[in-house]
């Protein structure tokens, strides 16, 4: 299966914050979409590894993407090594991506960088033909994306670019809330967290908010790109509203 977007994120649920909204927004113009966790996020306060995996699942659902799979790297101690790249370089050579969005380059958490780093390497060495991959005992060929992006995700980092996400973001809002373990769960007996007030969400639409305001429209999320990119022509850029 080809996929237009291939999305990673370390943690159960740093996808659907970070990129959901242009995650469904692609897929609203038929674009296919998959989902790769690292890790089954087993080192958080609340919830378990059986209600990661439920709520992953129904946010999956509720954003349309065509697969999401789990690696089961280590939550907070995964390394960075050569066993690990390679587990990211057999799924981008499998989907065959055309983009890539992974990881804030730096984060609050540090498995945000740590992931950010890795998977932008393999993406790199997916497409090295001597770097050789299999997948159920076949050859894989050898694939780079065209692009890898970096969503931005507790910090605030200058974005290369936005995108806007007005159509696509109460649906977005759906898919973070199905994390109930995660975020405001009323009459949890677990610990309260960073991310579990109702400031947290607050904070997610407040930032959407902001840049979409920065290119005259209602939500957007940010990106930030370590690759120049290049316009076909100024009809591409989205006119600020004076």
């Amino acid at each position: 299966m080809k996929l237009y977007i291939l999305a990673f994120g370390v943690h159960p649920d740093d996808v659907e914050l970070g990129c959901g909204g242009t995650i469904i927004s692609a897929i609203a113009d038929g674009k296919k979409v998959g989902i790769i966790d690292l890790t089954e996020g087993e080192l958080g306060t609340r919830g378990t590894v059986k209600t990661r995996y439920e709520e992953a699942t129904a946010a999956a659902k509720v954003m349309g993407v065509e697969v999401r799979e789990n690696l089961k790297m280590e939550d907070g101690f995964f390394k960075h090594d050569k066993k690990n790249v390679r587990l990211v370089i057999e799924k981008i050579r499998k989907y065959q991506p055309d983009i890539i969005l992974c990881n804030a380059p730096e984060d609050r958490h540090p498995d945000h960088g740590r992931s950010s780093k890795m998977v932008a390497e393999a993406a790199f060495l997916a497409g090295l033909r001597k770097v050789e991959t299999k997948d159920d005992g076949k050859k894989q060929e050898p694939w780079r994306p065209s692009y890898v992006f970096h969503y931005i995700q507790d910090r605030y980092l200058q974005p290369s670019f936005v995108i806007d996400i007005t159509s696509s973001f109460n649906k977005k809002m759906e898919a973070v809330c199905c994390y109930t373990t995660q975020f405001n769960a009323k009459g949890s007996k677990d610990p309260q967290t960073y991310i579990s007030s109702p400031q947290f969400l607050e904070s997610i639409k407040a930032r959407a908010l902001m840049l979409g305001k920065r290119i005259g429209v209602g939500y957007a999320e940010g990106f930030v790109s370590e690759k120049t990119l290049g316009l076909g022509s100024f009809d591409a850029i989205i006119q600020n509203v004076t």
